[in-house]
């Protein structure tokens, strides 16, 4: 895996079409912002927000450019957030200087539907997110997740490599398994063009830091659910894995020839660097690894500036 800064920028003259409620329009600069919810191929209903691209970017020398049209980030939030968090929506404005925005609220997350699985069924909301966006005419997908998000990028990812639900966890329950075909179908049916994986672990059931102590005590005992659920927002499945799906680490390598991009901070509070490197060396030469300086974890930690060149990187990569 390859270290750097972000590559030249590509950019496409056209804009995409998409149709709403039987109405074709153009995507254009300054267009039309909307929501909707969307529905899993098990039948969650994901709150989801579509922005198109801003009028003009900004890139690295203050040049001001046309952002591009063709592409559509795809933003995968962390656990206990949601596509209306201040950081979201400060993400969506960032990446919007690039080219579209879809974010959405995972399932048990917001106003979304069902209870979070903590990673495992959520890559059936991310599959449904890319579908929706390619349905709205983008021909670039890039796939952004921070933390939880981070985890199911990489295996939504390797998933629409594979195209079928073989290796995803082992052994287990009937329904397992099949949640594992459908999200390998659905990813499959199109991946994404680049893959950018933030603040993300590298192994499961990870309880090496206070902060990931504390996410174990939510997810696992019922007066941890409660307070997910009242205090956060977040309605957590009780049921344990079954089976255990794929690990970000294990994923990584199916990736390949989809770019792939692994930021993480020198001072996230939840997984440490050994984290990241285990991602890198998994990826080999087909992604790369940008260890930042004084960054925390995830979305609140992630500034402007580090998200305008992760911007940059998509544009130059994706597709």
């Amino acid at each position: 895996m390859s270290t750097g800064p972000s590559g030249h920028v590509a950019r496409s003259a056209n804009g995409p079409h998409f149709k709403i409620r039987g109405v074709t329009r153009e995507v254009t600069w300054g267009g039309t912002s909307f929501r909707t919810f969307l529905r899993t191929v098990d039948g969650v209903r994901i709150n989801s927000v579509y922005n198109p691209a801003a009028a003009e970017r900004v890139t690295g020398k203050d040049i001001s450019r046309p952002p591009s049209h063709d592409l559509v980030f795809v933003i995968a939030h962390g656990f206990t957030g949601n596509a209306d968090r201040p950081h979201v929506r400060r993400i969506a404005r960032a990446f919007a200087r690039h080219g579209a925005v879809v974010t959405f609220s995972f399932r048990g997350h917001g106003a979304s539907g069902g209870r979070s699985t903590l990673g495992d069924r959520e890559v059936l909301d991310l599959a449904a997110a890319v579908s929706w966006a390619r349905e709205l005419g983008h021909t670039r997908v890039a796939t952004v997740g921070f933390s939880m998000g981070g985890s199911v990028v990489l295996r939504h990812a390797a998933l629409g490599g594979e195209g079928n639900g073989h290796g995803d966890g082992g052994g287990g329950s009937s329904a397992g398994a099949s949640a594992s075909a459908s999200a390998s179908a659905s990813a499959g049916a199109g991946g994404p063009d680049a893959v950018v994986s933030v603040s993300g672990p590298a192994r499961w059931f990870y309880r090496g830091t206070a902060p990931m102590r504390r996410v174990h005590w939510l997810a696992t005992r019922p007066s941890g659910r409660l307070v997910g659920r009242y205090g956060l927002r977040t309605r957590i499945h009780h049921r344990d894995w079954d089976p255990v799906p794929l690990s970000p680490v294990e994923a990584v390598p199916r990736i390949a020839p989809t770019p792939l991009l692994v930021v993480h901070g020198d001072r996230d509070g939840y997984f440490p660097l050994d984290h990241p490197r285990m991602l890198a060396a998994a990826a080999g030469e087909h992604g790369e690894l940008w260890v930042e300086p004084g960054m925390g974890h995830a979305e609140s930690a992630a500034p402007d500036g580090l998200l305008h060149r992760i911007g940059d990187w998509v544009v130059a990569r994706a597709g």
